[in-house]
């Protein structure tokens, strides 16, 4: 196997996903850590900054999620899933809606021109633990986290 095939990279059976997801982690955290900051010091440009990596956290969510469904069918020709790799599935999923709530009350809040509440700074609270335990659970399928 050359590791300078372009087949090698394309049609790897899991290759796209464990790539990619890296992506939608980083924006969404980073998204997060500014509207933290932004809200705290009062910051506009923060705030924008935090709506656009929470957008584009958004965007990237959309691949992210097919191509770990394709994993899914290429790797393990789509058995029934069990354990890990079935929370894995459902906190993956748990995770895209919850970026995609929020930037949709981001961009709500920006079309109306209103402070976003409390209640947002704690959803997004939220939202960053289930990312984290989707990424932990992932880290175990990997073999990053432990065995595989």
């Amino acid at each position: 196997m050359n590791p300078f095939d372009p087949r090698t990279v394309l049609f790897a059976k899991h290759a796209q996903h464990v790539v990619l997801i890296h992506f939608p982690i980083a924006l969404f955290l980073a998204g997060v850590l500014f509207d933290f900051l932004g809200k705290w010091t009062r910051n506009a440009v923060l705030e924008t900054t935090a709506y656009f990596n929470l957008l584009f956290a958004a965007i990237s969510v959309v691949p992210v999620l097919a191509t770990g469904l394709l994993a899914w069918q290429w790797a393990l020709e789509g058995q029934k899933l069990k354990g890990v790799l079935l929370l894995h599935l459902i906190f993956g999923w748990l995770s895209a809606l919850l970026i995609w709530t929020v930037w949709l009350l981001h961009r709500r809040a920006r079309r109306n021109q209103s402070s976003r509440s409390a209640y947002l700074l704690g959803l997004e609270s939220v939202a960053v633990v289930v990312v984290a335990i989707t990424g932990h659970l992932g880290g175990f399928l990997s073999g990053v986290n432990g065995p595989n």
